[in-house]
């Protein structure tokens, strides 16, 4: 796997083009370690996803730093969604290797807003996530 000029940021990885800014994301947070943005093809409305900048192909390789930001951003994201989205209850979710469901080989947790989700997945509504992600930044 290459490595672009970004240290640790792998050429072929989607993730990593949005980091590098090369694929479009719908952002609702960031720090220094993560970026978290929404979800294209959400189990539920308002479903995001939170990475480490670093690439990291999930949490097994992932450092204990890598795991400690993620969960910080997911939980800084729970929140938002919580106060904002008027759900009480989140979902954190996260799958190591593809018998587990893993598509994106990019260490990622899943921050789902509300009581059910469906992993069938759906075509967000148009607007939708630039919407939600307004609610949450």
């Amino acid at each position: 796997m290459g490595v672009c000029e970004h240290a640790a940021v792998a050429d072929d990885c989607i993730f990593c083009g949005i980091v590098r800014g090369d694929i479009p994301a719908i952002k609702v947070d960031e720090d220094e370690h993560t970026i978290a943005f929404m979800d294209i093809a959400p189990w539920h409305r308002g479903h995001a996803l939170v990475i480490p900048r670093r690439h990291v192909r999930d949490v097994g390789e992932a450092s204990p730093d890598d795991v400690a930001h993620v969960l910080r951003a997911a939980q800084r994201l729970a929140g938002r969604m919580r106060d904002r989205l008027g759900h009480g209850d989140v979902t954190l979710a996260n799958a190591m290797g593809e018998a587990a469901g893993q598509t994106v080989f990019h260490f990622h947790v899943h921050v789902v807003p509300g009581l059910e989700v469906d992993v069938a997945r759906r075509a967000p509504e148009p607007g939708e996530l630039e919407e939600i992600a307004a609610k949450l930044r």
